[in-house]
């Protein structure tokens, strides 16, 4: 389609006679025309960094908003305005389909006059051709959302395998070829345009992964069920694995602005790339179990790659309930002793440096260890227990509510 834009694009600029800019209905680049002036100021900020970028910023898109843009049906002219970063006048051609707004074409022009009733006549037509176009996509994009959700969220067996055979269809022949998935958690409000991230083939939002790897909201025998926490999730096409790094920077875009819609603590995680679409539950696990190592361990993100979180691949995997030993630990009224816990065990059980790291002497150390031995009914001389207390107190980082008894 994206060739399809950029004809359409192209033809409109010949058609009136001035740079044309293609944006869908949230301000993100589709495509652009050519630009063959000589002058340097031709080129204002603003389209300078929508053609950069791929979109627009809030002030400017609240600024082109307030001349009724979004609810035109014919062309609007804007003028400059240096204050909001505009330096050149613009006509806005709104892109509809069935009344709805899509997106918006925007020709450069600063002329009194300009392009000619006729040759806006002739862009709109043109507009309402790609009106058609981004319907499609529209249409294509929730389908895809759909057929992504439903393979993330399959139970194992029959009902699985018809996820991934329509969601191979949907994808096309490139199915078959290097894909990675990676997740947003938490996430808030509506799902981004699929451009949000280069190569996306799919994204969709869904609750994440209980940490025991059963599907959210699914109970284990006599256990509550987990609670669940927005996700998104997102399928990228890569022509390589060099190409994770401009992944990961459009990913931390996409969680600023989670964060930004009141998802706090919002992190990515990027799993493992895989060729083919068989072990997308498996990916999508991995890609949750990053976002919230990085939670866990701030030095692996905010956006964190399964291949290097260490030993919280593991941890991502245990129950969500703490050991029944460690668990009195977690309470807050032993946020002391929890942090001691995990700063010795990270020391190696070496006293010198854990009451340094701590700040405490030696023996207010050996004060809070017995407590703590006397608290879990642990031996700290036991390697087995020290192994079980010490991935207890990790894993509680990754559990919302008990992070903060060892932080």
């Amino acid at each position: 389609m994206k060739g399809d834009y950029q004809e359409l694009v192209d033809e409109i600029s010949a058609l009136a006679g001035v740079p044309a800019t293609l944006e869908n209905r949230d301000f993100g680049l589709i495509a652009f025309g050519a630009h063959d002036s000589d002058d340097d100021l031709a080129m204002d900020p603003v389209r300078t960094r929508s053609i950069l970028t791929r979109k627009s910023s809030p002030t400017v898109r609240a600024w082109f908003e307030a001349f009724g843009i979004t609810r035109a049906t014919g062309p609007v002219r804007i003028p400059a305005s240096p204050d909001a970063g505009v330096f050149r006048g613009r006509i806005c051609l709104p892109v509809r389909h069935r009344g709805m707004v899509l997106g918006y074409v925007w020709l450069l022009d600063d002329s009194a006059a300009g392009p000619a009733p006729a040759r806006l006549d002739a862009a709109m037509e043109v507009t309402a051709r790609i009106g058609d176009l981004l319907a499609e996509d529209v249409k294509a994009d929730a389908d895809l959302a759909r057929e992504l959700r439903a393979v993330l969220t399959a139970a194992h067996g029959w009902e699985r395998d018809m996820a991934l055979g329509a969601l191979r269809t949907a994808v096309g022949p490139s199915a078959e070829g290097l894909h990675v998935v990676a997740g947003v958690v938490p996430w808030g409000g509506e799902e981004p345009p699929v451009r949000a991230v280069p190569g996306t083939a799919a994204l969709c939002t869904l609750a994440a992964p209980g940490r025991d790897g059963r599907p959210a909201g699914v109970p284990a025998p006599e256990a509550e069920p987990v609670r669940a926490t927005p996700a998104l999730a997102l399928l990228v096409r890569l022509r390589s694995a060099d190409g994770l790094p401009a992944v990961r920077t459009a990913l931390d875009r996409l969680r600023a602005s989670a964060r930004a819609a009141g998802g706090a603590g919002a992190t990515a995680g990027v799993a493992a790339p895989r060729r083919g679409l068989a072990e997308l539950p498996e990916a999508w696990h991995e890609a949750v179990g990053a976002a919230r190592a990085a939670v866990a361990r701030p030095g692996l993100g905010p956006v964190a790659e399964w291949t290097g979180i260490g030993p919280y691949r593991l941890l991502t995997r245990l129950p969500p309930e703490p050991d029944p030993a460690v668990a009195p630990l977690l309470g807050p009224a032993h946020t002391d002793l929890a942090r001691t816990a995990e700063s010795f065990l990270d020391h190696a059980g070496q006293a010198g440096r854990t009451a340094a790291a701590l700040g405490i002497h030696r023996q207010t150390l050996y004060y809070r260890l017995s407590r703590i031995e006397h608290l879990t009914g642990l031996d700290l001389a036991d390697g087995e227990d020290r192994l079980l207390l010490h991935m207890a107190l990790k894993s509680a980082r990754l559990r919302p509510g008990l992070g903060s008894a060892v932080s």
